[in-house]
């Protein structure tokens, strides 16, 4: 009864925290809810990667009927408790609609605006065929990643005294048991803990070699699909994202600060070799994404852009992230794989781990379709 559910709570003293992106930066929110402190490690800090260059669109029902559709809801809802609790001018969150607007790419020569604006689009204004909505203010939010990861780190260390290690995990340190009980870094030293948790993104194969073979082996194979994005920013401030068909099929996320996030053009999944905060911009990706913003909007296509960025995607051979403890170790858990859904599930990842290493299980999302030996 109560006695063995105090038992479960303290089961984990010390966590460790192996990453400082969004998955990571989550786990250590839910927990400092609960006045429990984490040390995070990571080579270069908070949002170092794609948490810090996402575009931060969120969409409560994309996935529904597939195995992250429970996952997808519940973390939609937790995005807009977050922007209350921390303040949806601190991490400009807001709601938004999302349109899918064709183009005319036969015409895309003339590169002009038709003269009528087609009725229901905010700005794409270049040949354009048709549009769909794609989802309403009830469905359709964002967030900035970068400023959502810098505030719950903020709030995990004035709530709990969370503590940032800058440095690389090298290895896990087991008891003769099998148990957790410290990781050791690249400089040598060692840090105690009794749970791990794993939140390295596309970099999460790596850490299969900080344990021995057969545990290693478990966990599921890890890839990162880059993605450029080009930020402009607009005359005015933008309310419609816009999801393009023609032209390279690019993605345009306005923001409340007035600039408009422009990606598309995915690289294959690759296991990736570049370090956190290194990935090489390619111009002729870049130059892709301004060419396509100038066959679809007079709007943002005369503007320049004032950040060129690249970033991983981690993705498993599925799609489906892994989120659960790693089978044969006490104490160690990993959570990766959210490919381009990895800031709307961060936070309900975050509580669903912070639940498991305080319950033993989880009270909002069954994870059974998603942890290290699920069926998918």
């Amino acid at each position: 009864g109560r006695y063995k559910k105090l038992v479960k709570m303290v089961a984990f003293s010390k966590i460790v925290i192996a990453g400082g992106g969004i998955i990571g930066n989550s786990v250590s929110y839910y927990l400092a809810k609960l006045n429990i402190a984490t040390t995070v490690i990571d080579p270069i800090g908070i949002a170092p990667a794609a948490s810090g260059k996402a575009g931060g669109f969120l969409a409560r029902d994309w996935s529904d009927g597939s195995p992250i559709g429970p996952l997808q809801q519940r973390s939609f809802d937790l995005h807009a408790q977050q922007a209350e609790d921390l303040g949806a001018e601190n991490i400009d969150y807001r709601r938004l609609v999302c349109m899918a607007v064709g183009c005319d790419e036969r015409a895309a020569a003339v590169a002009k605006p038709s003269g009528k604006k087609l009725e229901g689009v905010e700005w794409a204004d270049i040949n354009v065929l048709g549009k769909n909505m794609m989802g309403g203010t009830d469905t359709i939010a964002q967030v900035h990643p970068k400023k959502l990861c810098e505030r719950m780190w903020q709030y995990s260390q004035e709530k709990a005294g969370s503590k940032l290690i800058i440095g690389k995990v090298v290895e896990a340190i087991l008891d003769g048991d099998g148990s957790i009980r410290g990781v050791k870094l690249e400089d040598g030293t060692t840090v105690e803990c009794d749970a791990l948790v794993i939140a390295c993104g596309p970099w999460t194969d790596a850490t299969k070699s900080w344990f021995p073979s057969e545990i290693g082996r478990t966990i599921p194979h890890m890839m990162g699909v880059k993605y450029h994005s080009i930020l402009i920013q607009s005359p005015r401030v933008l309310n419609e994202a816009v999801f393009f068909s023609g032209h390279g099929d690019p993605e345009v996320y306005p923001r409340p600060d007035g600039d408009a996030y422009i990606t598309g053009f995915p690289d294959p999944a690759v296991v990736v070799t570049e370090s956190p905060g290194k990935e090489e911009v390619r111009p002729e990706v870049v130059s892709r994404l301004v060419d396509a913003t100038k066959k679809v909007s007079s709007l943002l296509g005369p503007i320049p852009p004032h950040t060129e960025q690249a970033c991983y995607l981690p993705t498993t051979n599925d799609g489906i992230p892994v989120i659960g403890e790693i089978p044969g170790v006490k104490g160690a858990f990993v959570g990766s794989g959210h490919g381009c859904w990895g800031i709307l599930n961060g936070p309900a990842t975050g509580e669903a781990m912070a639940e498991l290493l305080t319950e033993g299980e989880t009270k909002h999302v069954d994870l059974k379709l998603l942890g290290v030996d699920s069926p998918y």
